[in-house]
């Protein structure tokens, strides 16, 4: 039996539980460490999803460049599988992710491209802009914001994997949403096994999305700092029908938040994990949430050395 390639170990990953940051709280708070695949992050999954979808659909041949606008994260994890697979990876990421993440993407052998900060409708948007680069040079446009193969493989494995894991037991599921495909796969599939399950968006303070599933408008857009969720924009790929509620955490509570997760619990994880878990900590406080929570964890700390709430612990 021959050792698998590093494409072939992405997903089952653990669900642990915390030791300390829910003490006292009505209900446990278990998280499911994404940032343990082997790109560091969730997105490990998206990207081997889509390329499988694409080989299988012909739409890709070895050799070929693969373009993503990404927060740095799906760009890794497209980085890592082309390597294996034999693609080359252009991401295209707006100025405001970190230095980190170009460094690793760079060092992994992709071409970044750096946009401005611009909203959604600007051509100099990062997603207008990799559409634009897709279409003039002929790229593969990977498309992870509304590509079905992003909330399918959460469905087909996240999801599953944290039914079993858990025995069931998990009475709320909290996740951010950047592409959306995770929260909607996953919540998708664990609501189907106990539709009395909660489905929590956690949302950072200054993004839309919260207060479009609470109401069906915009409201709130606002500068915030956590990387890789929230929008101003829905993506395509967010099923607002599954969430139940919405936590809305700010930037200072986030940053918190993943502060105690490396310092008390160990888990090295990254700005956008300590909003969901901040999310959590609200729901298991409250009785009516009838039983465990479980947080996603969605990257590693590796990627936000240059970041100043990393080097205040």
């Amino acid at each position: 039996m021959k050792p698998p390639t590093i494409d072939e170990v992405i997903g089952n990953t653990p669900l642990v539980r915390l030791r300390h940051l829910d003490a006292g709280l009505a209900w446990p708070v278990w998280v499911k460490c994404e940032h343990l695949n082997p790109g560091g992050s969730v997105k490990d999954r998206l990207a081997l999803a889509i390329v499988n979808s694409a080989e299988r659909e012909g739409k890709i041949q070895p050799g070929q460049t693969l373009i993503e606008a990404t927060a740095g994260n799906t760009g890794m994890g497209l980085a890592l599988v082309g390597l294996a697979r034999g693609y080359q990876v252009v991401c295209v990421m707006p100025e405001k992710m970190s230095q980190d993440k170009r460094d690793a993407l760079a060092l992994l052998g992709a071409e970044v491209i750096i946009t401005p900060n611009a909203p959604p409708h600007s051509p100099d948007n990062f997603r207008q802009v990799a559409a634009r680069l897709a279409k003039e040079k002929g790229w593969f446009l990977t498309e992870q914001f509304d590509n079905p193969a992003n909330p399918r493989i959460h469905y087909e494995t996240t999801g599953p994997e944290i039914w079993h894991q858990s025995g069931g037991k998990l009475m709320a599921f909290v996740a951010g949403a950047g592409t959306g495909g995770s929260l909607s796969g996953a919540g998708r599939f664990l609501k189907e096994q106990n539709p009395t399950l909660q489905v929590v968006l956690a949302d950072p303070l200054g993004s839309q999305l919260g207060s479009y599933a609470l109401t069906g408008k915009y409201s709130g857009d606002g500068p915030y700092l956590v990387e890789g969720i929230g929008a101003s924009q829905v993506p395509e790929n967010l099923e607002f029908s599954i969430i139940d509620a919405v936590e809305t955490i700010s930037d200072e509570e986030s940053f918190e938040v993943t502060r105690q997760l490396i310092r008390r619990e160990g888990l090295w994880v990254g700005g956008s994990s300590g909003t969901a878990v901040a999310a959590a900590l609200r729901r298991a406080a409250l009785p009516a949430t009838g039983g465990p929570v479980v947080a996603l964890v969605t990257d590693s700390w590796d990627r936000y050395f240059s970041r100043d709430w990393l080097r205040s612990i």
